[in-house]
């Protein structure tokens, strides 16, 4: 990897990371206070909103967790990155803060990570452009704060791109290894399962020796990560899908059964739309930027099958549907971070547009990151 593209990488990365500070000043000069789901409390935001209001709703499930272990209506929540604060927050000395601290850390190195594994990844197919150009559109995209937040979006990127460009590699334990720590990040991890099925197929078409071995052994490790989170749920509550049948906690829009995509999307136009109060600004622009999301990434999955690696619209594809199959697009926009596939066929289209096309499009994608930054750091249901 060349010095100029580590250069590149690690300005992006503080460019944005002090661009979405600056945006939580703004929101505390700007944006009232909604007193529910804030990290660490109200006590504790108010002294340190700089700390706390990365960790707003799910960072203090996955806090909590660290800190004293899954207790009730708490196992949706997969084990890697709770386990790994809790770990991490060792070296930092007791207390909570610990912990918040600890999940900064993790989520901030993982995206550089990631977005190195990203850059090396992308650079086996395309030009640097499209390389710069899948970044920006990443850390630009209206949700990307998440990424440097107490969240599982940036180890579960770093997880899976790195999973994908060593199976790229034909280093499939390495690939299998990094498998099983996603499936045991989030349930969506499952989609790395046919991916490297998918890559493995097509590198056995394309050359004549292949270990088949190593291919059949990385496959089956990455499914282990799952496997043994179900292990433990059967054990701890005598339900291995404990996690799938307590997803009504988060409310109406989520079901415990199967639910088809063609419904969500009937619900969302003649339901869900046409009923939101269109006089309460976080609610629109929250509802709004889901389905837009939904359609805008629909689009960009179908046409990943006649223009990205077959290995990756199988990724996207599958990325894409699990989280919908609850019956609700709630917090789409921010699953769809971790669907790399999507962001660079996205950056492909923009490089073949004129500067304006490209500029225009990265000023909205950073219009919507302050708004969303702005209501979720002020306690505000975003994703």
């Amino acid at each position: 990897m060349k010095r100029k593209s580590k250069r590149f990488i690690l300005k992006s990365f503080i460019f944005w990371r002090v661009s979405v500070f600056a945006f939580l000043f703004f929101a505390l000069a700007t944006t009232s206070l909604q007193n529910n789901f804030l990290g660490g409390g109200m006590s504790s935001y108010l002294k340190q909103p700089f700390l706390w209001a990365w960790a707003n709703f799910d960072g203090e499930h996955y806090l909590s967790i660290a800190y004293q272990g899954y207790q009730s209506l708490t196992y949706f929540f997969f084990p890697v990155y709770p386990l790994t604060i809790a770990f991490v927050a060792k070296f930092l000395g007791n207390g909570f803060e610990s912990l918040a601290i600890s999940g900064l850390l993790i989520s901030n190195i993982s995206l550089l990570i990631a977005l190195i594994g990203l850059w090396k990844l992308i650079k086996l197919d395309y030009k640097s452009e499209i390389a710069r150009l899948t970044i920006l559109l990443l850390l630009a995209f209206p949700t990307s704060f998440y990424l440097g937040s107490v969240y599982t979006e940036s180890l579960f990127l770093a997880l899976v791109v790195w999973s994908m460009y060593f199976a790229r590699k034909g280093k499939w334990i390495a690939a299998g290894i990094l498998g099983a720590l996603l499936t045991a990040t989030r349930v969506v991890g499952l989609a790395i399962v046919p991916a490297l099925l998918v890559e493995a197929y097509l590198q056995i078409k394309d050359k004549e020796k292949i270990n088949l071995i190593q291919i059949a052994t990385g496959i089956l490790l990455s499914v282990l990560g799952i496997v043994l989170y179900l292990l433990y749920l059967n054990k701890v509550t005598g339900d291995p899908l404990e996690f799938i049948h307590n997803v009504g906690i988060f409310g109406q829009q989520r079901s415990s059964s199967l639910v088809l995509l063609p419904q969500v999307f009937y619900r969302y136009f003649y339901k869900v739309l046409p009923n939101i109060n269109y006089s309460y600004l976080p609610i629109v622009f929250t509802t709004y930027l889901e389905i837009i999301t939904a359609l805008l990434f629909l689009g960009i999955t179908i046409a990943s099958f006649f223009k990205l690696r077959l290995s990756y619209a199988f990724y996207l594809a599958i990325g894409y549907i699990i989280p919908t199959l609850s019956g609700s697009f709630s917090s789409f926009h921010r699953y769809v971070l971790i669907l790399f596939p999507a962001f660079i066929l996205i950056a492909v289209w923009l490089s073949e547009q004129n500067k304006w096309i490209k500029y225009a499009t990265l000023i909205i994608l950073a219009a919507g990151l302050l708004i969303a930054t702005s209501l979720f750091t002020r306690g505000f249901w975003v994703a």
